[in-house]
């Protein structure tokens, strides 16, 4: 993985380019030069992981353990966000130091890349479009994931929670990533799976949000959440950009 910048570091373009070397057809039937992607139900299915731990940390702050479907629909918003959906905010901390370490030790038990993950970032590369990761995972957790599921040779970088003082959908969070890759927000797509992914698109300026539903939230929400696009899975949304329908 290449460098990222550190919390509080100056922003400046650590990448250079935007991935221009791809063919000139192909630049003319998509505009989109830098494709961001979510991490968790967008190229990743990591809930099982994620359920096992707070199944984990609940009980042992006095609450119940919470089913699969609660924990999915709690998730998007950052560790803490989520937690606030269990537990009042007096319990938070302690949930967090029960939490953290067991996640660290379990994290890459069982996680699965989504069907096309792969294709989709080698397709992007072979066309000379910049991709990164960026997530509200805590930063360091994704990096280690995408290092353990293959994606990192795929992207500029992996952008988390707590690798800068804001997440999804924050302005300035998408602001950083653009700085960083020194991309254009309106050459820029976000593929994400929920209302956090659409807002965060929203609000950096980014030239459109496309959703799945392998993650968080079913197609109507997307939609009415405002995603310019919602497709079943990423083999569909891939099949879209070949056919220049960007």
């Amino acid at each position: 993985m290449r460098t990222i910048a550190k919390k509080g570091s100056p922003e400046k373009p650590k990448f250079g380019g935007q991935g221009r070397s791809g063919a000139f057809a192909f630049a003319a039937i998509m505009r989109f030069r830098t494709v961001l992607f979510d991490l968790d139900g967008t190229l990743v299915d990591h809930l099982r992981a994620i359920h096992r731990s707070y199944c984990h940390t609940l009980p042992q702050v006095g609450y119940p353990a919470p089913t699969f479907e609660q924990v999915r629909a709690a998730i998007g918003g950052g560790l803490e966000n989520a937690m606030r959906k269990f537990l009042p905010e007096e319990k938070i901390q302690a949930a967090l130091e029960i939490y953290r370490p067991y996640w660290d030790r379990t994290m890459l038990d069982d996680p699965e890349l989504m069907p096309g993950a792969l294709e989709l970032l080698t397709w992007l590369n072979a066309q000379g479009v910049a991709c990164a990761v960026f997530s509200n995972k805590h930063g360091p957790s994704g990096r280690r994931l995408c290092q353990h599921l293959g994606i990192t040779p795929h992207v500029k970088a992996v952008f988390g929670a707590q690798d800068t003082p804001w997440v999804k959908p924050q302005p300035e969070f998408a602001r950083h990533v653009l700085n960083q890759l020194g991309a254009d927000a309106d050459t820029t797509l976000l593929v994400g799976d929920s209302p956090f992914d659409v807002k965060a698109a929203k609000n950096g300026g980014l030239g459109a949000c496309w959703c799945v539903t392998t993650g968080t939230h079913a197609a109507a929400d997307l939609t009415e959440a405002g995603a310019d696009r919602v497709f079943p899975g990423l083999p569909a949304l891939q099949g879209a950009l070949e056919s220049g329908a960007a």
